[in-house]
């Protein structure tokens, strides 16, 4: 009897051990493990998108778009918001700035670039064709081969000769899922045949 219960009281503790690692496991992995996923059922992807493996800003989705311009297609880094509202800090009060800049670093190198705001989205750019803002291939080169990228957003409103810092914050691992072969796919769809 007693053999009964201590075997009983293992096999419970071994249950209980292997819940808590799959409970862990999902915990741990969060949205960085899924990283880039390609547009299904088409034969040329064109986009690609991930969750930011962290941020305190209201970013559902970071997502890579092959968009038509004037002259040429190219890519667009689109961030898609939760909710209702502008791009913001998570619980940010009243006093943020009407034009929010950002610093886009990629693997500690920093690359400059702009926001332009749509009506569902948030465009991160560094070059146009004519009005409509794209990547550039260099910015494109660093997205296909990185490690992580950071975007840093500065909302509040900095006082009088005060520095500014910045306030929001979206990392995007950019090696989880496919990681850069998800970018190269979606370069395709823009014509641009990288390494």
């Amino acid at each position: 009897m007693l053999r009964s219960i201590g075997g009983f009281l293992v096999c419970c503790g071994i249950l209980i051990c292997l819940a808590s690692q799959s409970v862990a496991g999902t915990a741990d992995t969060g949205s960085s493990a899924v990283g880039w996923e390609l547009e299904r059922g088409v034969e040329t992807p064109s986009y690609a998108f991930t969750q930011p493996a962290s941020t305190n800003l209201n970013i559902d989705n970071v997502v890579l778009s092959c968009e038509q311009g004037p002259k040429r297609r190219g890519l667009q880094l689109r961030l898609y918001l939760s909710g209702a509202g502008p791009l913001a800090p998570l619980g940010a009060g009243k006093d943020t700035k009407d034009d929010p800049t950002v610093d886009l670093i990629i693997d500690g190198l920093s690359y400059s670039a702009q926001l332009l705001f749509a009506d569902d989205f948030v465009v991160v750019t560094d070059s146009a064709d004519g009005v409509m803002p794209l990547l550039s291939d260099a910015l494109l080169d660093a997205l296909q081969a990185g490690r992580r990228m950071e975007l840093r957003f500065q909302f509040v409103k900095a006082a009088n000769a005060q520095t500014p810092t910045f306030d929001g914050i979206a990392v995007v691992d950019l090696l989880a899922g496919p990681g850069g072969a998800a970018v190269a796919v979606v370069r395709r769809c823009a014509g641009v045949i990288s390494a």
